[in-house]
């Protein structure tokens, strides 16, 4: 494929750490984004979805791009949120995270608007015209109610600056119709840390991931084992995460995987409202399986 390629294995879609005042925790942003490469993560990826990103001012996001972009230094890519129901909106904060030192940007599928596939072609097209930059797009319909179908991505597959996808639809079989008929075309990616290996056997690159803000390394270990055909290997590793992989969506994210970062030890703070903290029970659950797994 001759464009242009960002990453392959497990990028960790980060937390947004805030303060107890409710304020972007930026000593604690450089002690996760430090855990994560030091961890050997393959990318980053910053102000999507489990970085709470609809609730960041274009000020705030436009900081944390750029406090990322001179702590991570180009050890690994640095994949940063830039998408919007408001194509506008999209254009401006992708030239600004190219400015401000992005390696790529993920541009979740316009939402509320539902726009039907002539409109999303245009919208992808319009942003992708707008900087010269690898670009994936994000497909999360049980977020934004809409359902990129095959067809939209056909039409945007001739596009240098659009690289690939990430796939959170959940469905293995749409996965392996895009790789089949485009993987010549699209590094394709799976949103779904419990798709992970179903996602490698029919030809996935990997995954953008939850799961990996907390074992980061060991979500690189099990696509690097995947890709050097150590297979049984990487199966009998992730099999060991369905409980918890579980667990991390037993509510909406990001509430789950930040009650497991401050089990850790991160002070990344409550979420944004109007998410709220994850319940006690939750929590007791979460901790026993983090306790299980040795994790903390």
């Amino acid at each position: 494929m001759s464009k242009k390629f960002l990453f392959k294995g497990a990028a960790t879609a980060v937390v947004t750490p805030f303060t107890d005042s409710g304020e972007v925790n930026y000593k604690e942003l450089t002690r996760i984004l430090e855990f994560q490469i030091n961890e050997g993560i393959d990318a980053i990826v910053l102000c999507g979805t489990t970085g709470e990103a609809p609730t960041l001012s274009d000020t705030e996001h436009q900081r944390m791009i750029s406090h990322a972009a001179e702590v991570i230094n180009k050890r690994v890519p640095l994949i940063c949120g830039t998408g919007s129901n408001d194509t506008a909106h999209a254009v401006m904060m992708s030239k600004s995270a190219v400015a401000n030192g992005a390696d790529g940007l993920l541009l979740v599928t316009p939402y509320y608007n539902r726009a039907n596939s002539k409109g999303l072609i245009k919208s992808f097209s319009s942003i992708a015209d707008s900087a010269d930059i690898p670009m994936i797009i994000y497909n999360v319909p049980s977020r934004t109610t809409v359902d990129i179908p095959i067809e939209v991505y056909r039409a945007l597959s001739s596009h240098p600056n659009i690289v690939g996808i990430k796939e959170a639809g959940g469905s293995i079989g749409k996965f392996a119709r895009l790789v089949y008929e485009m993987g010549d075309k699209y590094y394709v990616y799976t949103g779904n840390d419990d798709n992970l290996i179903s996602t490698l056997a029919v030809g996935g690159m990997g995954v953008i991931s939850v799961t990996s803000n907390i074992i980061p390394g060991y979500l690189h270990e099990i696509c690097d084992n995947w890709f050097k055909k150590e297979y049984d290997t990487a199966y009998r590793m992730h099999i060991k995460l369905c409980e918890l992989n579980s667990l991390l969506f037993s509510d909406i994210n990001p509430i789950p995987v930040k009650a497991a970062m401050r089990m850790l030890g991160y002070n990344c703070g409550a979420p944004r409202l109007p998410l709220v903290e994850m319940s006690d029970e939750g929590q007791r659950l979460l901790k026993n399986e983090l306790k299980r797994l040795n994790i903390i």
